[in-house]
């Protein structure tokens, strides 16, 4: 069933009907705000039936009381309110659509402004969107307790500063617009979403206000992107180099960049991959979801900063025409690469694309987002990106942001020793290291294409697609990046 949600807050919210969501707290577990909604004083002794104590993420599903003001009355337990974070709030509002199944319109009744702040309120909503994400898009036949159709729910959250909710929770919008996004194109097929759909994709954010430039294989070739267009040989989709530009902040201000890995479709080309799970491989392009989506989240809430996008588009097919291992490529920079295994791919898309942006816009900060190398998932598992740097503040203000949305960094050596490993005996290096500290070598690869501007490199791999099922995700793809880069932003760029 598809399902459109529409937010609203109001500082005096009409109860006659559908379904009440109240707070609950250790101290409070049924709310003053709970109680209004029971003329008839029943629900304080069914919560205590349900055994419901309003601890954290705790829920509780109650059929509305005789002569309540609702059909359905649900309690969500906050805990002690004082202790919960921005991340703690929009689990909370995860946990309340889990109790809205088919109800068509939702009353929170928050309570006291001195419980729920304006920002915690705006968090609850955007957990709340988070959560209901869902990509069905290709099913004709939905789950047995769907009807195939598509309805609108709406959603008011009760707040003493209704005004103020209203304008906080634009930006938190505005954030799950761009999750929502960078998840729409990792679910999307391969079939569906090559190279030339995807910078399309890119393209629409024009309508935001993004400046979007696509560049083509001749615009490409004339570049010397020898390295990115290696890894395309193989596909009869041309690949593509699409660079979004948002201008917030003051012209002079250096721009803030973003560079995504875009392979749409990874076989791993003649070093061809193992057939179980390459359907996976429809989210080889994790990095570029990322990317686009932050920059839609930038534009959508006129973030006052200057940010550069950069994905690099391309296919990675086995083909007469594919790249093999043994093959010796130019890089844009000018360096020779000594091709060891087609699968190691992403690094050859990003060098010349880093390159790019470095010479093109010379900018302040420069991140890349890449699911890079199944190794990291040795290392880190799915709970924690890695993080390569070769800049402490960077690092730390990454691990900071991290911490703040959960979507978490953990930082990995960059060291000299490494090198050895990528040293080629005909070429400036070769693309892979082997098989130990894959993904350290990786990142000791694209650092040769930076220069010194401050850069991370986040291998997200582990965390951008199959990740665990969250409070507020339930989704294959998870739109990892896009919160944790607008944190960044916002709290160490703008202002």
């Amino acid at each position: 069933m598809s399902m459109s949600i529409e937010i609203s807050f109001s500082k005096t919210a009409k109860t006659s009907g559908g379904l009440v969501i109240a707070l609950g707290s250790l101290a409070e577990p049924v709310s003053a705000a709970a109680r209004s909604v029971d003329s008839a004083g029943q629900l304080d002794k069914a919560v205590k039936v349900a055994g419901f104590t309003g601890k954290n993420f705790s829920t509780a599903d109650i059929i509305a009381p005789i002569d309540a003001q609702a059909d359905r009355v649900a309690l969500v337990g906050a805990g002690d309110p004082a202790k919960l974070t921005a991340h703690d709030w929009m689990r909370v509002g995860g946990k309340m659509f889990t109790l809205i199944r088919k109800a068509e319109k939702v009353t929170v009744m928050l309570g006291d402004a001195d419980m729920v702040s304006v920002d915690a309120a705006a968090d609850m909503a955007l957990g709340l969107l988070l959560r209901a994400y869902k990509f069905d898009l290709y099913k004709t036949k939905k789950a047995d307790d769907d009807d195939n159709g598509s309805y609108k729910l709406t959603v008011v959250f009760q707040h003493e500063d209704a005004a103020g909710c209203k304008k906080t929770f634009a930006s938190r919008q505005a954030i799950a617009d761009g999750v929502k996004l960078a998840r729409d194109l990792v679910n999307e097929p391969a079939n569906v979403l090559g190279p030339v759909e995807f910078a399309a994709r890119a393209k629409a954010l024009e309508a935001l206000g993004v400046e979007v430039e696509i560049l083509t294989e001749k615009e490409m070739k004339k570049l010397k992107m020898e390295a990115l267009l290696g890894v395309s040989l193989g596909s009869v989709r041309p690949p593509r180099l699409a660079i979004m530009k948002w201008q917030g902040g003051k012209a002079k201000d250096k721009p803030l960049a973003f560079v995504g890995k875009g392979v749409v479709f990874d076989t791993g080309g003649i070093s061809i991959k193992p057939a179980a799970g390459m359907e996976d491989m429809k989210g080889d392009m994790g990095g570029a979801a990322a990317v686009t989506g932050l920059m839609h989240t930038l534009a959508a809430r006129k973030a006052k900063v200057n940010a550069i996008g950069i994905i690099g588009l391309v296919e990675n097919m086995p083909d007469g025409a594919a790249q093999r291992p043994g093959d010796i490529v130019r890089s844009m920079s000018g360096q020779t690469i000594e091709i060891i295994n087609t699968d190691a791919e992403g690094r050859l898309v990003l060098c010349d694309a880093l390159t790019y942006c470095q010479e093109r816009f010379k900018p302040e900060i420069m991140i890349n987002l890449a699911t890079l190398t199944g190794a990291v998932m040795v290392a880190l598992g799915q709970h924690h990106a890695g993080l390569f740097s070769n800049d402490d503040k960077l690092s730390e203000a990454l691990s900071k942001a991290g911490n703040a949305t959960q979507e978490r960094v953990w930082r990995l050596p960059l060291d000299p020793a490494y090198d050895k490993m990528i040293d080629s005996k005909f070429a400036d290096m070769k693309n892979t290291g082997g098989r130990y500290a894959g993904s350290i070598t990786a990142a000791q690869f694209l650092k040769r294409f930076v220069g010194d501007t401050p850069w991370a490199h986040l291998d997200i791999a582990g965390t951008a697609m199959g990740s665990p099922s969250t409070d507020i995700n339930q989704s294959w793809a998870s739109g990892f990046g896009v919160r944790l880069l607008d944190e960044l932003v916002r709290a160490n760029y703008e202002g």
